[in-house]
């Protein structure tokens, strides 16, 4: 079994856990919580389509994920706010769109300074302020504040537009502030960025675990598997990354268990898959029929089966709430639709090429694919597994957002959140209790791509005003209606025409002026912080 290769590596980092350090934090007796514990596995760039449960006819067999679908609840409308990376971790976290921070479109690179305000509460500070242990393990990607090595700042999000900046001009010697333990977690072991963009090297509290050296210059371009460029520390791997950060997950509800029993914890589990580079072991090589990017995949869901498995063993699942999604929709996945609007112009991008040689749709049906402002940029696999609570072997259709958890956490506990804390997350927790809650626990939600497009969705309805195309990496990434002819946007029946083939956006005016003025008025908004 792959889980137990996994456990294997786990115990190579046994150890480790037990020299673990946590930063102390007193808790009155009064405002320990008596919630459940709270895993978070967040997959990057994880397709909607790429999970055998969500997907009958996907080449990937995910058996842990299944397991947790058929043990748990199953989401099929469930959205990451952003179709990219650093925008939806700020959301997550914060319950706070990202566009209402410096950040409006792209992502961050490796060394861009924090964008999570330092005073804002966040998931980690919320929980650890109601007694629980907290631990973010993986991707941070939302910034840190490095030190040159003249003792400046580094005070850009990116050296150049579209580009990763190699970090040859960091001190490595010194600690950086903003990550993780300035905002809410007692325990940070992980990467700085995604494993194609530097430092390659472990993170460890605020420091860098070994000091990365120049091994040969890196190429510009991300390239589809691992090299060994740019600044990197001597044990560090990309092939290494993944079953280091289960040993260290591991090790952390381990130590929980054993040391602080009675206290409730939330691991953030952040992992760097199935994202390029794909970086698959030897032992997962094969075990798909959706090439390397597949066999990647099914490593991701060992992942998912490490934590399950270690929960049973240390008799926690009874008491854990276990949420899995991704970021982000799937980067590998093409799209065929010949009745759709603009079809004309899509093209099917060289990744996309690679995987419908195996018939593999990592989106399932859905249109577009990462970064893209279409439902396959952002629809995202979403299952939660809380025995006693929620029901087994369910599927809900309601609308939900990975802005949501803030406000569900918060829910969960009877707590009220303060005020500007978490504005635009809204509870979850009707939608866990029961198949169908009696209200929609949304009315809308905001979606945006990497270019930053903005659409609206609210009920069936999805409107991207202003803008024809992806505004993403799926061409057509925009059409000018002067030129092309047509509507000036794009109005779409989702439970009707979930693929977005027929855009109604000409023929319904007067929704196109109803969305368009909610919008407006969400962006408008203004909050105490």
């Amino acid at each position: 079994m792959h889980i137990t290769r996994y456990l294997i590596r786990r115990r190579q980092f046994m150890w480790l856990g037990v020299l673990l350090t946590f930063v102390p934090f007193a808790v009155p007796a009064a405002e320990m919580a008596g919630g459940p514990n709270i895993v978070v596995i967040l997959a990057d760039d994880l397709g909607y389509g790429d999970l055998s449960c969500n997907n009958p006819a996907s080449k990937i067999t995910t058996p842990h994920s299944d397991r947790l679908a058929a043990e748990g609840m199953r989401f099929t409308d469930a959205h990451s706010p952003s179709a990219v990376c650093t925008p939806t971790r700020y959301s997550l976290l914060t319950g706070r769109y990202h566009w209402r921070s410096r950040l409006k479109s792209g992502v961050l690179d490796g060394f861009s300074p924090p964008l999570i305000e330092q005073e804002r509460m966040t998931v980690a500070s919320f929980l650890r302020s109601h007694g629980y242990a907290t631990a973010c393990i993986g991707k941070w990607h939302l910034g840190l504040q490095w030190t040159r090595t003249d003792g400046s700042l580094e005070d850009l999000d990116r050296a150049e537009k579209g580009g990763v900046r190699p970090g040859y001009a960091i001190d490595y010697t010194r600690p950086f502030t903003g990550g993780p333990l300035a905002l809410g977690f007692d325990r940070f072991f992980g990467i700085s960025a995604s494993l194609n963009m530097p430092p390659f090297c472990y993170l460890d509290g605020d420091r860098v675990l070994h000091l990365p050296v120049l091994k040969q210059p890196r190429m510009r371009d991300a390239n589809f598997l691992a090299t060994d460029e740019g600044l990197r520390s001597p044990d560090f791997t990309n092939f290494g990354v993944l079953p280091r950060l289960v040993g260290e997950s591991i090790a952390f509800i381990e130590k929980q268990a054993t040391t602080q029993p009675q206290r409730p914890f939330f691991l953030y589990a952040a992992l760097p898959s199935p994202h390029l580079p794909v970086v698959t072991n030897q032992e997962y090589r094969g075990t798909s029929q959706a090439g390397e990017y597949g066999d990647f995949v099914v490593e991701t869901d060992a992942f998912v089966g490490a934590i399950l498995e270690t929960l049973d063993r240390l008799r926690l699942a009874d008491d854990t709430l276990v949420l899995f999604t991704s970021d982000n929709g799937g980067l590998y996945h093409y799209w065929e639709a010949q009745e759709a609007d603009d079809v004309k112009h899509y093209k099917i991008t060289g990744r996309a090429a690679h995987i419908r040689e195996y018939g593999h749709q990592g989106n399932a049906h859905l249109r577009g694919l990462k970064a893209d402002i279409w439902e396959g940029g952002h629809r995202v696999p979403f299952l939660v597994r809380w025995p006693g609570k929620t029901p087994a072997g369910t599927v809900s259709d309601e609308l939900v957002d990975l802005t949501d958890l803030l406000a569900t956490v918060a829910d969960i506990l009877n707590a009220e959140l303060p005020p500007g804390a978490g504005p635009d997350s809204r509870s979850l927790l009707p939608a866990l209790l029961t198949e169908k809650p009696e209200v929609p626990v949304r009315d809308h939600t905001v979606h945006l791509s990497f270019r930053g497009v903005f659409a609206i969705r609210q009920g069936p309805w999805k409107l991207i005003p202003d803008h024809r195309g992806s505004g993403g990496f799926s061409q057509p990434r925009e059409l000018d209606p002067t030129i092309e002819g047509g509507p000036a946007g794009q109005l779409y029946h989702l439970a009707n025409d979930p693929a977005e083939t027929r855009n109604l956006y000409d023929e319904m005016p007067d929704k196109v002026r109803e969305l368009t003025e909610l919008l407006q008025q969400i962006r408008n908004l203004e909050f105490e912080s």
